[in-house]
């Protein structure tokens, strides 16, 4: 068999890995993605072999409409020519078009109901759409797939990347003798974002209250990068995803993310971890329901949990976190099932 995965973000990379050392065994993959920054930069520190067709679109609405008509055009000839007898994909607009128009049976995975666009654009069009069991099916089916296609999993999809195996480590900028603190930006270029300025005030705050320690802020855009660099001076340093997160994640001590993917990583590998919920969503409700990661916006709050979590470490949440992430099924599992049917 034939199989083309179209893969657009940095977890959907990471989540393939699996996918691909479980079905390349016996099957021909291609995988392609697009020309997007974070990506491409994976891709290379994992010595992941993807093929590049089209580019990001940026924030603009009408940039993201001419490059995924690009795109498209691009990948038709490509795909045509590959002939896949399956595409799987995390709910790609040009993959769920493309399989569409070309009659080629679509696999979808998605935890990310949030992302309104997306969903209006694929989920009519695929066949198989399989999801966390802790979102219900109603949240994807409003947006046109019929309940009975939607396949759900007990696990986060998290607990898969997370499980990777570390390759082609930097020199990361942490110390073993203060406090890693690492900040990620929220993202600002998706259809589901709008761009805020409720990280400013807290990266103010951490600086003030813990100018002893290591204060890393993970960029995502030159931009960006370049605005947190005059807001912070020398009492941050401020770094590009030129590392594997998991890398990052497993020498911090305090982990603030934006409520996204590297958010959840952080909780399922163990790291105290505040989210500051810029991008509200099911997966970062679920793990503040259980306990395991705390949600804060208020600066001051911040800075005492904080201080709570250097003061009083708590050896048994790890454990805990552990334990959870071990009880987890296997989505790549349930996807080899589904498609040996």
């Amino acid at each position: 068999m034939k199989i083309w995965i179209d893969i657009l973000t940095p977890k959907q990379l990471l989540f393939s890995e699996p996918i691909i050392e479980k079905l390349g065994k016996k099957h021909e993959i291609l995988c392609t993605s697009r020309e997007y920054r974070e990506v491409i930069r994976i891709a290379k520190i994992r010595d992941f072999k993807i093929s590049v067709v089209g580019r990001h679109g940026g924030g603009d609405r009408n940039e993201k409409l001419n490059e995924s008509i690009k795109r498209m055009s691009g990948l038709y000839s490509k795909i045509k020519k590959f002939s896949p007898d399956l595409v799987i994909s995390y709910c790609s607009p040009e993959a769920a078009r493309i399989s569409f128009g070309l009659g080629i049976k679509h696999i979808a995975f998605c935890d990310s109901p949030h992302a309104d666009a997306v969903m209006r654009l694929t989920l009519p069009l695929i066949q198989k759409l399989l999801i966390p069991k802790m979102i219900q099916k109603k949240e994807f089916s409003k947006y046109g797939i019929n309940e009975k296609n939607i396949i759900q999993y007990n696990a986060i999809d998290a607990a898969v990347t997370i499980k990777r195996k570390m390759k082609n480590q930097n020199r990361i900028p942490f110390t073993k003798k203060k406090k890693n603190i690492l900040i990620r930006i929220e993202e600002e270029q998706a259809a589901y974002t709008s761009k805020s300025d409720i990280i400013i005030p807290i990266i103010k705050k951490i600086i003030s209250e813990f100018k002893n320690e290591n204060i890393l802020i993970l960029g995502r855009y030159p931009k960006q990068i370049e605005q947190f660099k005059k807001i912070c001076g020398n009492s941050a340093k401020i770094i590009k995803m030129s590392y594997d997160g998991k890398q990052l994640l497993e020498k911090t001590d305090v982990f603030i993310g934006s409520g996204g993917t590297m958010t959840a990583e952080s909780t399922l590998l163990g790291v105290p971890t505040i989210s500051y919920n810029a991008i509200p969503n099911i997966i970062e409700n679920y793990l503040v329901q259980k306990k395991m990661l705390k949600r804060e916006t208020n600066p001051t709050k911040i800075a005492r949990h904080m201080n709570r979590i250097f003061d009083r470490p708590d050896t048994s949440h790890k454990k805990r976190i552990k334990k959870i992430v071990n009880s987890m099924d296997s989505p790549i599992e349930l996807l080899v099932k589904i498609i040996n049917q």
